[in-house]
Order: C-alpha cells, then structure tokens, then sequence
C-alpha cells in the first residue's frame, strides 16, 4: 500500500489547486494568504487577499502604514485580532530581520499571529522545508484517515494529530504535500457529505472502515453562550456621525465604532459628551452579534442632533464621519452594518 504522501501528491498533480494567486510569489505573499485563511475559506479570502497586496505589495509597506489603513483594508474578514498581528509582525521584520522575512522556524513562530501550523507551512511552501502542518484540512483528513476521536482543542488529541502530521509529511515535495493535505480537505475530504468515493486515502481511511466518518474530527464540547446587551448610539449632525476608536485590546481592538453608553440616557450622554441638543431621537430594532463565547445584542438609538457636528472629544480617539466618505479606519461588522442602514436612511429622507 502506497504511503499517503506518495497517494496525496499523485492526486494533487492531478486535481490539486495550483494557480492561487499567492504560490510561487514568495514569503510575504504566502504569509499574507496563511494568516487570511486562518478560519476563513479560500473562496472567502481570494478578494480580500488581492486588495490587501495591492495596497500593501510588500513587508515594509504593511509596516510604515497606520494601522487605521491596514484595519480598514481588513474590514470585513473578521477576527482583527489577525490584522493587528500582520501588522505588528510586519514592523519586527522591517526592524529585526532587515525586511527579510526568516527562515528560521523559531523565528518564524515568535512573530505575532503565527502558530506552529502557519510557521510550518510558510516554510514548506516557500522554501521546501520539512515541518508539518495541521490547520483545520489537514487536522479533519488525518483525524479520520487514523480515526483520532476527540475534539482537537484537547491537548491529547492535538499530540497525536502532530504525531501523524509529522509522520506522514515526506521528505521531498513538502510544498506540494503541503498543499494536497490543505487541497484534500477542502474539496474532497469536506465537514460534510465528504466525497470517500474519490479520495485517494479511502482504502485505508479508518473513519470509513468505522462506517462513521462523520464523527471524525470530534466536535468542540457544546457551550451555552452568555448573551450579553449594549447600547449604541448614532449621533447624526449636519450628514456626519459620531465615532470613536476601540481601545487596542478587547473585542473590535483599534477599530472605529459607534459610542457604548451602557445604562446613560442617550440624551444626557450627547449633552454631557458632545454638548449638543438632541433634536430627535429613535430606536431602532435589536441586533445580534455572535462571538465565539458570546452574543451581543446591540440596541442601536439614532439621535438627530442640532446644528454642526461639535468639536470631536479627543484627537486621533474620536472623529465625526461623513457618511459618503471613506471610513477613518477599520469598522465591525454590526457597525458597518449599522452604517449602511443609516445612510440608505439618510438618503432616503434627502430624496
């Protein structure tokens, strides 16, 4: 029986996904792509990738850039904690390593947002080198190509899907090894309905000698999400609104979002924060927005305020944003949402 590295490539020479638009374009490329794919699909990622390089073609552009513009090249992927991560390690390899980016694994791994996996595969892709992968594709084909039960968030069944990881990465063709096992997941060896019938590991998968290829990789343990509930307000003056940047840390870090009040009246807040009347005010229907742990429902309240947009309280931490502008940085997803319904409203009370 042929070894899985020897079954991969021959399957990945003929059905393997070889013109993504970031193979053979070097480091910072494939660096680029592994991070966007990070719990993202790579149909998901292909546009946003694209605008990312086009706006930044290069390591040191990424790290001489505000961060506003990197978060607002990002919007829209989610997980920002990834853009911030790509930025901060962009600086360490302009200002560590002279613009080149390492080759050294340990290197590799001690930059922001960089895992043992996306170190590994990096390496593979770029230089050849022999380091094993296990993102969410290559953990879902091996958890059942060896029927390794559990959910691999545990420590135990991390280990032994490195342990086969490692095992079964060969020697020679490591880029393209690599890529087959990530290619494998994603089109054949997929979350559900898999295609068994045309993989070429079917004949020793142990999942598919089990009957039960479905209960391989084991399933994150059920939560019972806490849902917690904030206010958010649209102060609207003269076709501006009111933003204010995120702290750097936390949930949305260093992003521009609409104003929290927690259990303040609307009213008081626009008084006591902008000094501004409030000519009307609005509430508009709840939102919900799931994090991994949590959900957030999001009362948003629009408040027409008199006059010209007051002075923005602090520089660089507030600013009031026109509506038909481009955004002063990154923006949630609910905010940006938010955003596009006050506008379609906006426009509608001008029309």
């Amino acid at each position: 029986m042929a070894e899985i590295a020897a079954r991969l490539l021959d399957w990945y020479d003929r059905h393997g996904r070889k013109h993504l638009p970031w193979q053979g374009r070097g480091a910072y490329h494939v660096w680029i792509s592994e991070v966007m794919l990070q719990q993202t699909q790579v149909t998901t990622v292909l546009p946003y990738y694209e605008r990312f390089v086009a706006r930044f073609p290069h390591v040191t552009a990424l790290a001489d850039a505000p961060q506003d513009d990197v978060l607002a090249t990002w919007s829209g992927l989610g997980y920002y904690a990834r853009a911030r991560n790509l930025h901060a390690a962009a600086r360490i390899v302009r200002d560590d390593h002279d613009g080149e980016f390492p080759r050294d694994f340990a290197a590799v791994q001690a930059l922001p947002g960089i895992g043992r996996s996306t170190a590994g595969a990096i390496l593979a892709q770029v230089h050849g080198a022999r380091h094993p992968i296990l993102d969410g594709n290559a953990k879902r084909v091996l958890a059942r190509h060896e029927a390794i039960a559990g959910w691999p968030g545990r420590t135990a069944v991390a280990a032994a899907l490195w342990e086969a990881a490692s095992r079964h990465t060969p020697a020679v063709r490591v880029a393209d090894y690599t890529q087959a096992i990530m290619d494998l997941g994603a089109t054949v060896c997929t979350r559900s309905r898999p295609g068994c019938v045309v993989c070429p590991l079917v004949s020793d998968c142990r999942a598919r000698q089990e009957g039960n290829v479905a209960a391989y990789p084991g399933r994150r343990p059920a939560l019972n999400k806490p849902r917690k509930a904030t206010t958010m307000l649209m102060a609207l003056a003269a076709g501006s609104v009111y933003l204010e940047r995120r702290p750097p840390a936390g949930i949305w870090g260093g992003l521009w979002s609409l104003p929290e009040i927690g259990e303040r009246e609307p009213d008081d807040w626009a008084t006591e924060r902008l000094g501004a009347r409030v000519r009307t005010s609005q509430r508009w229907p709840v939102m919900r927005h799931g994090f991994t742990h949590f959900d957030l429902d999001i009362s948003p309240v629009l408040l027409q305020l008199d006059g010209v947009p007051p002075a923005a309280t602090e520089a660089g931490a507030a600013v009031w944003y026109r509506l038909d502008d481009e955004p002063p940085g990154g923006l949630a997803a609910p905010v940006q949402r938010l955003l596009d319904n006050l506008r379609e409203t906006a426009n509608g009370t001008n029309g």
